[in-house]
Parts: C-alpha cells; structure tokens; sequence
C-alpha cells in the first residue's frame, strides 16, 4: 500500500515537471515567433513586435553595468590602500 503512494508521488512529481517543462519551452516559441495576433478559442492575443524587436536589439547591443559594489571595484579599492 505504502508502495502505490510513493509510485503515485514520484508520477506526479514527474508528470508536473514535464508539464511545467513543456509550457515553458512553449512560451519561448511564442516569444520568439513574429506573429502579431493569436487566437486561441475566445482569447485573442495582440502583439507589438517592433518594440519587441527593438528592445531585443539595445539588449544585445548595449553592454551591461556591473553594479556598483562588484567585485572588481572591491579589488580596485583594495589594491589601492
């Protein structure tokens, strides 16, 4: 008896992790296909691709600023006294 439950444990751990895998991986296709609407049954989804576009472009484009009390400017101040 103790044995069925510990099985049904593991499978739901299992099927929900998969599920939780699949929906994300899913809304990554959606992110990243350039349709501008969507309609699934009575939800339509609209999109603005071209400021996603642009907004993806000054991502890769602009560096990122370290924050200020990174480790290199902790060394930098460290080295300096």
């Amino acid at each position: 008896m103790v044995y069925i439950m510990v099985l049904s444990e593991v499978f739901w751990t299992i099927f929900l992790t998969t599920m939780s895998g699949f929906l994300l991986k899913l809304a990554s296709m959606a992110y990243k296909s350039k349709c501008k609407t969507c309609k699934v049954c009575c939800i339509e989804i609209v999109r603005d691709t071209e400021t996603e576009a642009e907004i993806d472009e000054l991502r890769i484009t602009t560096p990122p600023v370290p924050p200020p009390n990174s480790p290199t400017e902790i060394n930098d101040n460290y080295n300096q006294l």
